[in-house]
């Protein structure tokens, strides 16, 4: 019995009549089942259901082993060109000095290049937070320095003692 995501094959096929197509690919029209059983029987393949939905059912003349590896192998290429989206995070102090934020934003900028979001997050220390606007000051250089590579997500915001924002690529 195959599962419910698999064709039906062979005896499996509940149908009174079938369309049916050959192992060439020639259409021999609305046929019944057990014809359709018989003439797979005769070239040595399978009677599978290749449209359920349609009416009648379209089934295909083929081998089924070999079909099901061709449906995996193409699954499995569908998967390798799916792009994982990855959220990076840069972390920043308000203190930073100059040379390392211009380090810290080409990082930034390379993980944009790669497809990735990126998390920028500055966090205070102790009486820091009293001047957060050093660290806006801070976020906002970023902001500028990222504008032709990303778009903002999320805008910078104030979470406790902490500003973050969210960029991705463009």
């Amino acid at each position: 019995m195959s599962r419910p995501d698999e064709p039906r094959v062979n005896r499996e096929i509940n149908s009174s009549s079938i369309r049916l197509i050959d192992q060439n690919g020639n259409m021999l029209g609305v046929v019944s089942v057990a014809e359709g059983l018989s003439l797979a029987e005769r070239a040595g393949l399978d009677l599978v259901e290749v449209s359920p939905t349609a009416s009648p059912p379209v089934c295909k003349i083929l081998d089924y082993g070999k079909y099901r590896y061709e449906l995996q192998k193409k699954a499995h290429e569908a998967r390798k060109k799916q792009k994982v989206v990855v959220v990076k995070e840069l972390k920043l102090r308000p203190m930073i000095d100059k040379h390392d934020l211009e380090i810290k934003i080409r990082n930034t900028i390379a993980f944009l290049e790669e497809g990735d979001k990126v998390r920028i997050t500055l966090k205070f220390r102790g009486r820091e937070a009293d001047h957060s606007e050093i660290g806006m000051k801070v976020i906002t250089q970023v902001q500028t320095s990222l504008a032709d590579h990303a778009k903002i997500e999320h805008t910078p915001r104030i979470e406790g003692k902490q500003i973050s924002m969210m960029v991705g690529p463009k």
